[in-house]
């Protein structure tokens, strides 16, 4: 039971420097377009490279998961990490901090399906949703921690000394991992043998559930971090000239609820099931984006409101995981949770890279603010395809389709 808890701090330490990392963008967006002659664009796809770092290795992570384990493989890429957070404080132009975002990514990418990965051994079968939203939940803090403390502390060290002291916390995270946990209990199996056939990334790829599970993670959360980790700073700063730290309480808003829907949506998937509950959510995803399609600015009740339900519905994206996990044995756990991880950050580099797109087409005023228009087709545009991905994930799968896939599987 200690080595157990031990490895749901550990790792539950690591997802939180990752929540911070990727959401910190959002409140010093001014600073860094100031510091470093950034345009809208430029930010966009600057911040979107945290999520492009972290899609690009999440299949070779999956090989690495379910062969050496999450104790050595989690810690490996977050050295990475360290490398970014250093590059980042002292770059002078886009190409430095866009590379320096990028390793930051690279190395946060392990921290969530590694945690998946050792609690699928150290933890019940039936638990493993609760545990690992649980933990999400907590860790989901960090991104409160990158809202209202991230501009106080913007304010009086300037964010160059925030990612220096980030790359210390990062090292000391990575040493906790190494030390205080292990891949799994004496006696259980995580990763196949001689004995165990392995189909690998084949089996998983040909399976019809995966491809109903996939889209949906694309695009919840690729709108969730696209608007929690950047847009919603810019929307706050040009609609409704809010300052920094006005801008900061309101996206700490959105980062509670991100954690309150984090830390029980997997109770709820246990009791109720997986499928129903993220219908349910995802209707409720939608419904939380559609206030910000209308040219009126909301009273700042009803926009606190309206963010807290979109992080909180948004932050049930994690189950998608739990629905694939539930595909495949333990011993590829880490290959599909990977996989399904790879399209939700692969959009979430598509949606905050392509709404930055979007809105660089609008034209800036005087203040160098750009139009409520400009948000309110972003917004739109994210939540067309949030619509389209639920529809596809409520189509029924053919019945030919899941045979072969389970032939398939057999075979390999």
């Amino acid at each position: 039971m200690n080595r157990a808890l031990a490895v749901f701090v550990f790792f539950g330490i690591g997802y939180f420097l990752s929540n911070f990392f990727r959401a910190a963008n959002a409140v010093i967006s001014g600073d860094l377009m100031r510091d470093l002659g950034l345009s809208a664009a430029d930010l966009g796809m600057m911040t979107s490279l945290f999520y492009a770092g972290f899609a690009a290795v999440q299949l070779p992570l999956g090989v690495a998961l379910d062969r050496i384990g999450p104790r050595f493989a989690v810690p490996a890429l977050m050295s990475m990490t360290v490398v970014g957070c250093l590059l980042f404080a002292t770059a002078m132009a886009l190409p430095q901090v866009a590379v320096g975002r990028t390793l930051i990514g690279i190395g946060m990418a392990g921290n969530l399906m590694g945690a998946v990965k050792a609690f699928s051994a150290w933890f019940p079968p039936q638990r493993v949703a609760t545990f690992t939203s649980l933990m999400v939940g907590i860790g989901a803090l960090g991104a409160l921690v990158a809202a209202t403390p991230l501009a106080w502390l913007n304010q009086q060290f300037g964010w160059r000394n925030v990612f220096v002291g980030s790359a210390g916390v990062t090292l000391l995270s990575a040493g906790g991992i190494v030390l205080g946990t292990r891949n799994a209990p004496a006696g259980v199996l995580w990763r196949a043998t001689s004995d165990v056939p392995d189909a690998g990334f084949a089996w998983i790829f040909r399976n019809p559930h995966f491809w109903r599970i996939a889209p949906l993670n694309l695009t919840l959360l690729g709108t969730t971090l696209a608007v929690q980790t950047l847009w919603a700073g810019p929307y706050l700063f040009d609609t409704l000239r809010l300052s920094s730290v006005e801008a900061g309480n309101l996206i700490l808003i959105i980062s509670a609820g991100v954690a309150a829907g984090y830390g029980s949506c997997g109770a709820l998937a246990d009791r109720f099931g997986a499928r129903r509950v993220m219908t349910v959510s995802t209707l409720v995803f939608l419904a939380a984006q559609t206030p910000l399609l209308f040219p009126v600015p909301l009273p700042t009740i009803a926009l606190a409101i309206t963010f807290f339900l979109f992080g909180f519905s948004g932050a049930f994206s994690l189950l998608t995981l739990a629905q694939v996990r539930e595909l495949f044995p333990p011993y590829m756990g880490g290959r599909a949770v990977t996989a399904v991880n790879l399209f939700g950050f692969g959009g979430a580099t598509a949606i905050q890279w392509g709404m930055g797109v979007i809105i660089s087409a609008f034209v800036q005023n005087d203040g160098g603010r750009y139009p409520v228009q400009a948000y309110i087709t972003a917004f739109g545009t994210a939540l067309a395809l949030n619509v389209a991905a639920l529809v596809w994930y409520l189509t029924p799968v053919s019945s030919g389709s899941e045979k072969r896939a389970r032939a398939g599987g057999v075979e390999g």
